[in-house]
């Protein structure tokens, strides 16, 4: 089995992430993905010209803010309409390992997967300068999935995946929803993924986290909009 970098895409969402987006894009190699899509959410601190100093072979930018729910899409999206059939989503803040993107795609080149979701809690994976809150939420996580979905989940809310565009082809599938803007995208599209019946598997990746800056998120506000999905689609409020 050959992995064909001329199928993959790589989505970098990215905002305010000057003196790591260079780093990220210069780490993906075009033997695994044939073109990266870098998403400037509207920073103010040169992350798009960082980005294409570095060789990124897209770089688009949101005039506004929106999230990176919305920034993610706009990748996918423009990803799509050039032909490519393999995404692979990686964050802008250098917390990934880009030398492991062959984890995720060979499942989906050998036939068996159609998403392949990266866990840093299996057996293989690593969380480097984790944070003890962050240890313990990104644990408890996966069995809230478990519940919402019956899929044996380890690691639903890290940022590293790889699947088929042809999974945004269901309209079950709806990114295009306003309210998937902000950190909701990527757990809703894990969750239709498996309650769709598609193939999905996880595999061990690393998740580095910096002394500084690791993560814009704030705990409550944005925990809320993790796990609110889960609640929405369960009770049929949002599709």
């Amino acid at each position: 089995m050959t992995l064909d970098p001329s199928r993959v895409a790589a989505v970098v969402p990215a905002y305010n992430e000057a003196g790591k987006i260079g780093a990220v894009v210069r780490k993906i190699s075009r033997q695994h993905a044939a073109c990266v899509f870098v998403v400037d959410d509207a920073s103010a601190d040169g992350t798009a010209a960082e980005a294409l100093a570095a060789g990124a072979e897209r770089v688009l930018s949101h005039e506004r803010n929106r999230g990176v729910g919305a920034a993610i899409r706009t990748g996918l999206f423009a990803a799509k309409r050039e032909g490519f059939e393999i995404a692979v989503v990686l964050s802008g803040d250098d917390q990934h390992e880009p030398e492991e993107l062959p984890r995720l795609l060979e499942p989906l080149f050998a036939g068996r997967a159609d998403l392949v979701q990266g866990s840093r809690w299996l057996p293989g994976g690593a969380v480097p300068g984790i944070p003890a809150q962050r240890r313990w939420l990104t644990r408890a996580y996966p069995w809230l999935f478990r519940i919402a979905s019956g899929y044996p989940s380890t690691d639903g809310t890290n940022g590293l995946r790889a699947f088929r565009m042809s999974l945004l082809d269901d309209p079950r599938i709806r990114l295009d929803q306003p309210w998937l803007d902000r950190y909701e995208l990527e757990p809703y599209l894990l969750l239709q993924a498996v309650r769709c019946g598609y193939r999905v598997h996880e595999v061990p990746v690393t998740v580095r986290y910096h002394a500084r800056g690791t993560t814009k998120m704030r705990l409550v506000r944005d925990g809320w909009r993790i796990v609110r999905p889960l609640f929405l689609l369960r009770l049929g409020l949002k599709r």
